[in-house]
């Protein structure tokens, strides 16, 4: 739906000052923080027609206004067309991500707490794509009680495995050195799905440490399949401060103890960068998400959890330099 500059002038700055203080948005209201020169009888007509188009409702005859779902939605439209990265909020991101001895879990846990904290939204991050990690090296190393240590580098951090076989440190550095040669530029899925025709290539190769690369392929087959969810709550609750919106606080904590919810919601429809859903009247949360891609290729991806009546502009902020900063990293 088009709207004449003002009104789109109007409207933003109604959701803004809403989404600031949760106040009612009344005629005078917007009157002291525009610069329109216009009578507050004009603004008073201007926001009746943005609510006869559906982009504000009063809750009460003689109250003021609040936004709707659809006036929320035609505001992050817009704004999603300027969105961009703010380094100031955000720099630590930068230091967590280029760390090399960093692993993919406590990246993935220090990116969701870094955004929860500058949102002070709960944040949850759903890796599903690891098999498009580009890989760097292997290491090998063997532990005691039968057991091998596999720390597995990519360029998102290393992957940490443990396999419960018994290896001869020859074997295992046979393993490492074997690997590393064969699949370092890789993705773990070529890895995966090419492996066989390795073996069969080089079997005198790989002959004596066999078992060592099989339990290995045999555990990143199942870390490959399965959907891993980080959940951090910091900003939880503040949800809660606002007592006129406890009920939509509570149904966004509910969603975040519900983990086939929580992937139904954090699936992303390929529409951008950054997408939002809104939620209308009655549903559980608004989330504000995106896509983590690493050398182009997508790891995982990102939301900003919380009720109708969020701060957008400053969650897309958050995630536009998360998301700026990861798909810079490139492979070796």
């Amino acid at each position: 739906m088009e709207l004449s500059d003002r009104k789109k002038k109007i409207l933003c700055m109604a959701i803004e000052e809403y989404i600031k203080d949760c106040s009612p948005i009344t005629s005078g209201g917007i009157k002291d923080v525009t610069s329109l020169n216009c009578s507050t009888a004009t603004l008073r007509n201007e926001l009746n027609a943005l609510e006869a188009m559906g982009f504000l409702k009063q809750l009460h005859t003689s109250g003021g206004r609040i936004p709707t779902a659809q006036g929320y939605r035609y505001y992050v439209e817009n704004l999603l067309e300027g969105a961009t990265a703010s380094e100031k909020e955000l720099d630590e991101v930068k230091d967590l991500i280029s760390s090399k001895t960093s692993s993919l879990n406590e990246i993935v846990t220090g990116i969701a707490k870094i955004v929860s904290k500058a949102t002070n939204y709960p944040t949850v991050i759903m890796v599903d794509g690891v098999d498009n990690l580009v890989l760097t090296d292997f290491k090998i190393i063997p532990l005691l009680e039968d057991k091998v240590m596999v720390l597995i580098g990519t360029i998102a951090g290393y992957i940490n495995q443990t396999l419960d076989i018994s290896a001869s440190v020859e074997d295992c550095n046979n393993a490492s050195i074997y690997l590393t040669k064969h699949f370092k530029g890789e993705t773990i899925g070529f890895m995966i799905d090419n492996i066989d025709q390795f073996e069969e290539g080089m079997k005198s190769e790989i002959e004596a440490f066999e078992s060592v690369v099989n339990s290995l392929i045999s555990g990143l087959k199942k870390l490959n399949s399965q959907r891993y969810l980080n959940v951090r709550r910091e900003g939880s609750g503040k949800l809660l401060e606002n007592k006129n919106e406890v009920e939509s606080a509570k149904k966004v904590l509910d969603v975040l103890d519900d983990e086939k919810q929580l992937s139904s919601i954090m699936e992303l429809e390929g529409k951008g960068d950054i997408e939002v859903t809104i939620a209308g009247d009655g549903e559980s949360c608004s989330v504000v998400k995106a896509p983590i891609k690493v050398d182009g290729r997508q790891l995982a991806s990102i939301g900003v959890i919380g009720p109708q009546r969020m701060d957008y502009a400053g969650i897309a902020s958050a995630l536009k330099v998360v998301i700026d900063n990861l798909n810079n990293l490139k492979g070796e």
